[in-house]
């Protein structure tokens, strides 16, 4: 490399991302998730339908929201009108998402599948996540099992 000239690193090409939405139920002890692409109210509004109509078609369910601007849009207001009748909402104070339970899952995940790992590729990183999630499950699974 000659002097003064500046140097290029090569990069793996335009971002990747994956957003993972959740969902803890305590009674159970279980959890509900969904993948997407993006992380906006058309999102949000799909993980809703999968909650609400795949997951538990019925029920009553407490639903602990942050103040993140894809839980307030308008669009994401009109779908939770549709399940008013099976939804109780609590939001969060601003800056407060901690008090929600599920970010301390969150936070675990991050700590079993990103610390100290490097992945090649987006889809090795998504299955890594999806593995741990599995595992999760399954420990859960165990525990309750063990309480009966």
């Amino acid at each position: 490399m000659k002097r003064g000239q500046q140097k290029r690193i090569q990069t793996p090409g335009t971002q990747q991302r994956m957003h993972l939405f959740g969902a803890y139920r305590w009674e159970e002890d279980t959890l509900v998730w969904k993948t997407a692409s993006r992380r906006n109210s058309q999102a949000f509004i799909e993980f809703l339908e999968h909650l609400f109509v795949e997951c538990y078609p019925t029920g009553h369910f407490i639903l602990v929201l942050d103040n993140a601007s894809f839980h307030k849009s308008a669009a994401s207001l009109a779908a939770l009108s549709l399940f008013e009748h099976r939804v109780s909402v609590i939001w969060l104070p601003a800056y407060c998402s901690d008090l929600n339970p599920i970010e301390r899952f969150w936070r675990y995940l991050k700590d079993q599948v990103c610390v100290d790992k490097l992945y090649p590729n987006l889809e090795d990183l998504s299955q890594a996540v999806v593995d741990q999630l599995i595992h999760a499950i399954m420990i859960v699974s165990v525990r309750i099992a063990s309480l009966c």
